[in-house]
């Protein structure tokens, strides 16, 4: 893959892009945190990543995990941007997108977005959806004028532990023998499940199911912010928050519409400390029940 991009000031920038190799972690690593700290500091809020050793981190995971295409912008020789993009479900995920400080505002980003929605027509996704921090105007003007619609403004909320339960309401562990039962839960709030990052996340342990009356009726792959849950309603939602022993990363990502939610949650000790919106392309369907997105989508 290879392209070219107008520098905005006159002259031209070129830039190539190619497959992300396990070797690029470090560049993409470091670029992800700088772009992430250059554009929070700008409007006074803190990266979603904590430094540049997490950033790079997370980029290697990317990188080796096949459920995800990675891609990265170069010129002459030098890494100056990454994108991925989740493929485990019919709908895929985009991010993280970022680009080198120096060379922002030219079309690299841009450029990333188009390869990762031409990757998700090429593989027949019926969707594609992101989110993104509301304060950043470049990126909600950047990600419209590409066909992205705001569909949910999200809520990051971090606290305490809740604690308590939910009336009618059991958490437990999930196993391998409720993956049908999620998936079916999934299905009936989305219209599709995400059947691969649940099966990851029943591997790793971190999987939460909430039943009432014997039926699974909710999950939760981590109530974290790379981690989605669905439920038939918002007891089931509350029910997995309250069982949760901490809320990995930045915080769990509540949609703000689900009003009952998102009073609980503030009334549980939970605080607002950012805003997203959740933007798709393609198929969506408005939810028929509760759900918290990961920041995937």
């Amino acid at each position: 893959m290879t392209g070219k991009v107008l520098v905005s000031t006159g002259g031209q920038l070129e830039v190539g892009l190619r497959a992300a190799q396990p070797e690029d972690a470090d560049a993409c690593g470091r670029i992800c945190y700088e772009a992430f700290r250059a554009i929070g500091d700008a409007h006074g809020f803190s990266p979603d990543l904590p430094s540049a050793e997490a950033a790079t981190g997370l980029i290697g995971m990317l990188i080796a995990d096949p459920g995800f295409y990675a891609v990265v912008a170069h010129r002459d020789g030098e890494v100056v941007g990454s994108n991925f993009l989740d493929e485990r479900a019919v709908v895929c995920g985009v991010g993280p997108v970022t680009v080198d400080p120096a060379s922002q505002d030219r079309g690299v980003g841009r450029l990333l977005m188009r390869a990762v929605m031409d990757r998700a027509k090429e593989r027949g996704a019926v969707g594609v959806r992101l989110l993104q921090a509301a304060y950043h105007n470049r990126a909600l003007a950047l990600y419209s004028s590409l066909g992205f619609a705001v569909r949910e403004l999200v809520a990051c909320m971090q606290g305490p532990s809740i604690g308590g339960s939910v009336s009618g309401c059991e958490v437990r562990p999930a196993g391998t023998d409720d993956l049908d039962a999620c998936n079916a839960v999934c299905a009936g709030v989305h219209g599709h499940d995400r059947a691969w990052e649940l099966r990851d996340a029943v591997h790793h342990g971190t999987a939460r199911v909430v039943e009432r009356d014997g039926r699974v009726t909710g999950y939760t792959t981590a109530p974290a912010f790379f981690g989605h849950t669905v439920g038939e309603a918002t007891d089931d939602i509350k029910a997995l928050l309250a069982a949760a022993s901490a809320f990995e990363g930045p915080g769990v990502l509540v949609p703000v519409r689900d009003s009952a939610l998102f009073r609980w949650c503030l009334a549980s000790g939970l605080r607002v400390v950012a805003t997203y919106t959740l933007m798709s392309t393609g198929l969506y369907g408005e939810p028929r029940g509760s759900f918290l997105p990961s920041i995937l989508y």
